[in-house]
């Protein structure tokens, strides 16, 4: 005799199999916004392949390289990356035509990793207010990372205001009574590394510059600017430009004029291969900058397994490239955190996920990053890393001063 016991668990087992059988297509069930398929997953970006900015278009190429070995190995959950990467010149009007060719023309998901604050925040409002996301942009002004206004926004690197202010905080410690004579990029760069160092030396600032001198990136030579910063009388020069081919001219003319003040470089004019080789080791021998990631070529890295493998991937997937570039680092490391990224999102691959889990990175740590540099990112909080190191340059390497500084809150 079967008890009413016995068939209330059948109706309960039986009940139970029926949901768990109709569930099973909605927890599996794929979400995908504009340029998703089951086999692609399309990324637009702009980058000045032309034009005075040309040089930081290492970062393009190689994130191209990158996606291109994901793609080989299989793709992110079977889905291969399309990165449609267009030229702007670094043009503010030719970067808001090319991203509204890839936002409504290409229809792509999002835009990951354009390069420049200027270009960036061109089209930070068009984005927003269409609901694409804007991430990993390569932009350091500080008025990219604004969650209220730009909450599609988020931002590859640390702001330029805090790394100006943490190269003031040195200047202050080891040469307080300096003359700074600063030459700057007349942009939304250039501009951020100047308002920083002011707030940076705060109440010392209109004692301690002495000159300030902008330049445009159309400018064939900044010759005539050095000799100005010469005149004045400064004896510490901070180079408050992000193109390597104006931190090589400064740096460069420099030492032809056989003038030795102290040297202080933003980490755009700070690469060894793209500006100090250029203009001359020995002219670049005593200068200072910032850095958040292992320097290539540098031999204390060289048992290291992350750069082990970026060295392997350089030499197989982006050939032309210069290893030891650091805007190629940047590339890596940037394609890298959105591969981590998309991974985090799984099939729920919509613009609204995206953005999600591009604001919420906990810990998370590039492998060409210094030990203790780590990213982190909320919604309410955007700036990816406060951590960065000083360095000095000997005539052959960058090398460490003190340990790794922490900055503060302030954008």
């Amino acid at each position: 005799m079967v008890s009413l016991d016995m068939v209330s668990r059948s109706v309960a087992v039986a009940v139970g199999a029926f949901l768990l059988a109709v569930s099973q297509p909605a927890l599996a069930e794929k979400k995908y916004g504009p340029g998703v398929t089951d086999t692609s997953i399309k990324f637009g970006q702009t980058m000045p392949y032309s034009g005075g900015a040309s040089g930081l278009s290492a970062v393009g190429r190689v994130q191209t390289a990158y996606f291109k070995m994901i793609n080989a190995q299989g793709g992110i959950n079977g889905r291969a990356i399309n990165l449609i990467s267009k030229d702007d010149g670094f043009s503010p009007p030719k970067t808001v035509e090319q991203t509204r060719s890839l936002v409504e023309g290409d229809e792509v998901l999002a835009m990951f990793s354009s390069m420049g604050s200027a270009p960036n925040l061109s089209v930070a409002k068009y984005l927003n207010s269409a609901q694409v996301p804007q991430i990993m942009a390569l932009a350091g002004t500080p008025k990219a990372i604004d969650p209220v206004n730009f909450p599609w926004t988020t931002t590859f690197y640390s702001t330029l205001t805090v790394e100006a202010k943490v190269l003031a905080a040195y200047l202050l410690e080891v040469k307080p009574n300096a003359k700074i004579g600063i030459l700057y990029q007349n942009d939304e760069s250039g501009r951020t590394y100047l308002e920083g160092m002011r707030a940076g030396l705060g109440d010392k600032a209109g004692t301690m510059i002495v000159k300030e001198v902008g330049f445009d990136l159309s400018y064939p030579t900044i010759d005539s600017q050095i000799i100005l910063l010469q005149s004045s009388g400064a004896d510490t020069v901070f180079v408050a430009s992000a193109a390597p081919k104006f931190g090589a001219q400064s740096i460069r003319k420099i030492g032809e004029l056989g003038w030795k003040p102290y040297l202080i470089l933003a980490p755009g004019a700070s690469v060894i291969e793209t500006s100090l080789k250029p203009a001359g080791l020995q002219y670049a021998v005593g200068a200072v900058s910032v850095q958040f990631y292992k320097q290539p070529g540098d031999s204390k890295w060289d048992a290291d397994p992350g750069m082990m493998e970026y060295y392997t991937f350089m030499k197989k997937w982006a050939p032309a490239e210069v290893p030891e570039d650091a805007l190629a680092v940047i590339g890596y490391s940037a394609a890298q955190m959105l591969i981590d990224t998309l991974k985090r999102c799984g099939d729920n691959l919509t613009r609204e996920n995206l953005i999600y889990e591009a604001t919420h990175i906990k810990d998370y740590e590039p492998t060409l990053f210094l030990p203790g540099v780590k990213v982190n990112v909320t919604p309410e909080s955007r700036i990816p890393w406060r951590q960065r190191q000083i360095i000095q340059f000997d005539g052959t390497n960058w090398t460490f001063v003190g340990g790794v500084v922490t900055a503060g809150g302030e954008r």
